[in-house]
């Protein structure tokens, strides 16, 4: 088989909801990765791109009917090259990078765009249709976030909110509000000073605004945040509870794209690949039990790919709330915490679903490399009970 390689990658930053991105249509966003991407490579014919995959966790509004095409027309692609837009939840973006490595390593392509688009600021409200002629009411959704229109044969326990999920199981693991409040403040101060070091130079890209301004860095990093200021912020969930707007991630606005080929399509583009992508493993859980789900999916990775948790350089685990990421590690002891999101994670960094996953897996790829090669891991968990592990060799 062919070795699946990552030879570059580009993302927008990541904006805060209702912020600096969020007058951008969705479709136009999803766009915007894929020409910065491109541009660096004047002399390629693009009509040599086989796919365009991009995961999207909503589609209900301007992402709707494909996505990942429209983006592909957007950006200027030929009309030749298709597009396919795929739907794993919080592991969309991740999934679209997995299903390209597959089509690199059997064979089936030579060079693809794989990534991931949300824009949670722009999700739209939507009415069900109902079931008579003359309804007494319509029952209109946010689709932002969250379970909608459920169906009335799932378990109640199943369709509980994200948060409150979470914060259940990380109290039944006797993790505490302390605990989560700090590894927030650590997510913050690693992304806040990541990005003063210039790690996401050449990586995120400014996007210009119809008014002149721009946005230039993730909005949602808060280098001022402290312990103090964390401990102030009501529960979320419930009266009592440990989970907090402080500790969770936020809704967010983003797009990235990665260009993926073989060898032979980065010797000929004279690119020295960020990353291979070894093998990737997906499990399922009790959906009200998501945030332990990466707990399976790493291990069940680290099974087929022969390896220890110990042998692992660096680990990116995407944290939807600093209660799962703990519940993950709680879980996972062997795991050296200092080698756990060196550069800060999504509470800080943010989490457009179906760009954060594609995220976690370039960034373990940049960050392994900057610290001389090695073996990472990238896990996330996904809404009604998924994980999925990603494994990048550098």
């Amino acid at each position: 088989m062919a070795r699946a390689l990552i030879l570059d990658a580009a993302r927008t930053p990541f904006g805060r909801y209702r912020g600096g991105l969020s007058g951008i249509r969705v479709d136009d966003l999803a766009a915007l990765p894929i020409v910065d991407l491109l541009r660096r490579y004047p002399s390629l014919d693009l009509a040599r791109i086989d796919d365009v995959l991009l995961g999207d966790a909503n589609g209900a509004g301007e992402d709707n009917r494909n996505v990942a095409r429209m983006a592909a027309l957007l950006a200027g692609l030929p009309v030749s090259v298709p597009g396919v837009t795929l739907n794993r939840l919080c592991a969309s973006g991740g999934e679209a990078v997995v299903q390209a490595a597959r089509a690199l390593a059997a064979g089936d392509a030579d060079l693809l765009v794989a990534g991931g688009v949300e824009g949670m600021s722009r999700a739209p409200f939507v009415t069900a249709r109902p079931d008579k002629a003359f309804p007494d009411r319509l029952e209109t959704v946010s689709t932002a976030l969250g379970w909608r229109l459920v169906n009335p044969r799932m378990p109640k326990h199943y369709t509980v909110p994200l948060g409150l999920a979470a914060e259940n199981v990380a109290h039944e693991l006797g993790i505490t509000r302390a605990e989560m409040d700090n590894f927030a403040l650590r997510s913050h101060r690693r992304a806040a000073a990541a990005w003063d070091a210039g790690v996401h130079e050449g990586f995120a890209f400014s996007v210009q605004l119809p008014d002149g301004t721009a946005v230039r860095r993730d909005e949602n990093v808060r280098a001022d945040t402290s312990i103090e200021k964390l401990g102030k912020l009501k529960p979320a969930f419930s009266e009592n509870g440990s989970v907090t707007a402080g500790n969770a991630s936020p809704l967010n606005d983003g797009a990235m794209a990665a260009l993926m080929g073989t060898e032979a399509m980065a010797s000929e583009l004279g690119v020295e690949p960020l990353g291979e992508v070894l093998g990737s493993a997906t499990t399922g859980e009790e959906p009200h039990r998501f945030t332990i789900a990466p707990v399976s999916a790493i291990r069940k990775l680290l099974k087929r790919l022969h390896l220890e948790a110990t042998q692992i350089d660096l680990w990116e685990i995407n944290e939807a709330f600093a209660a799962m990421a703990l519940s993950v590690l709680h879980h996972l002891p062997e795991i050296d915490r200092e080698k756990v999101n060196v550069h800060g994670g999504a509470i800080a960094y943010g989490h457009p679903l179906g760009a954060s996953m594609p995220r976690v897996i370039v960034d373990v790829a940049r960050h392994l490399r900057a610290r001389g090669g090695g073996v990472g891991i990238a896990a996330a968990c996904v809404g009604v009970g998924q994980g999925v592990a990603v494994a990048v060799r550098v």
